[in-house]
């Protein structure tokens, strides 16, 4: 059996590795030319632990190929990415122009998987038109499925093999022919259901996650207000045999737990009133730190801020959706001088420092927004003394504010009363 994965990227890459390493024939497919050739000459484009051994395997063994074009085989996933666009709602548009370019190569008896997470209904509505131009009967001579990823950066690998994997058929014959596919990789329990169910269930587990954290967010402004530790808070109700409240911080990013709510909402936006108003809860977070940046600074002459951290969540590299960016952007507009520092984050960007001492000599102020765990041994006497003042604000849970208050520091900390600026002006510039 022969396997083609459309769409290298952060889920389409490591799957067709780990198929093809199962013992598979798989050819991947990607539009973008500088993917295909870092492929070719294996190296990533991403930071996954075990990618890229994976990938030099899978090439070595000669059972994964890539270029920009498909080619005909037993069973196709589509692995695209679904941005989310200006209106709040899907942008499917390379999901049509994948299928669009196995219109020509498939036969009967073929299967075609969506993995791309999409809004409710996607394969009835978008899909399945335009691979009926292929004249093969949906159901009979064509199987079409979605089975949407359920993984989680930095774990991909682990989580392939061994979570549950949710299959959603046009029939149950396609189902049953998706979960054939599946069990080659997968040790998790296969759950057979239909399209629309399957589409859901990805939205729906993400959505109860950032409503979640809407709720921990919120909890964090109260703390701020009322006077209590809401990471103290928060540890204590978790307790609780029935309670699991997620963490606060400076938002929400990644392509996941960021969109897929407002596909919901595209769908049924009177009905998803609560989802809604978790999306506006936790968009309107990053806003509400850079505030806090600019108060934490305003007595200082011309600051310099140190921002510790882009990606969206810690000891990756993926930075779409990131808050992080939206509170650089946010200080860049208002004229701020920042050094930023991601030891994982190879994009480029101007205030970017190429170590963490130079990223804090000089600076006034150091703001952690990445939750790296290379970030949770900084020496902060050490880093105290490159500094012109001594202010830090933790958005992530990842310092002592007592440790750091006798080493001179100003601290502040996401849901934790607000130290006020005007009592520590002996930073000794």
């Amino acid at each position: 059996m022969k396997l083609s994965v459309v769409g290298l990227g952060y889920i389409g890459l490591p799957t067709a590795v780990m198929f093809a390493n199962s013992g598979m024939n798989v050819h991947g497919v990607d539009v973008n030319p500088n993917v295909i050739d870092m492929i070719r000459s294996k190296r990533i484009h991403l930071h996954e632990p075990g990618m890229e051994k994976a990938l030099k395997d899978a090439i070595d063994t000669g059972t994964f190929t890539v270029s920009m074009q498909p080619q005909e085989a037993d069973a196709f996933i589509i692995a695209v990415p679904t941005p989310i666009g200006p209106g709040k709602t899907a942008d499917l548009s390379q999901v049509v122009k994948a299928a669009e370019m196995l219109v020509p190569i498939l036969k009967a008896g073929d299967l075609v998987v969506l993995e791309s997470t999409v809004p409710p209904k996607t394969v009835e509505s978008l899909l399945l038109p335009v691979l009926r131009q292929t004249n093969l009967v949906i159901g009979e001579q064509l199987f079409v499925c979605n089975s949407p990823e359920r993984v989680l950066p930095g774990r991909l690998f682990h989580e392939l093999k061994h979570n549950d994997r949710i299959v959603g058929g046009v029939t149950p014959l396609s189902a049953q022919k998706c979960a054939e596919l599946y069990e080659r990789i997968v040790q998790g329990t296969i759950h057979i259901t239909d399209t629309i169910t399957a589409e859901m269930v990805k939205l729906m587990e993400n959505t109860y996650r950032d409503v979640n954290i809407a709720l921990a967010n919120e909890l964090a402004r109260v703390a701020e207000e009322v006077g209590f530790d809401i990471w103290e808070a928060i540890e204590l109700a978790n307790s609780h045999p029935r309670v699991h409240i997620h963490s606060p911080g400076p938002g929400v990013g990644g392509h996941c737990i960021a969109v897929d709510p407002w596909f919901i909402f595209e769908k049924a936006p009177k009905a998803a009133r609560l989802i809604e108003l978790s999306r506006i809860t936790n968009d309107d977070v990053p806003h509400l730190v850079s505030n806090r940046i600019r108060e934490m600074v305003r007595d200082i002459h011309k600051p310099v801020i140190t921002l510790l951290g882009v990606a969206f969540k810690g000891d990756i590299d993926d930075i779409r959706e990131s808050p992080s960016l939206v509170i650089i952007n946010e200080l860049r507009t208002n004229g701020y001088q920042l050094k930023i520092y991601d030891p994982y984050v190879k994009q480029d960007m101007a205030e970017k420092a190429p170590t963490l001492h130079e990223a804090v000599t000089g600076s006034d102020c150091i703001v952690l927004l990445t939750d790296h765990a290379i970030f949770k041994n900084i020496d902060f006497d050490q880093i105290g003394r490159l500094m012109r003042s001594r202010r830090i604000i933790d958005t992530r849970n990842m310092v002592d504010l007592n440790r750091l208050r006798l080493a001179g520091f100003l601290c502040q900390k996401i849901g934790t009363q607000i130290a006020h600026v005007a009592a520590h002006r002996d930073e000794g510039r």
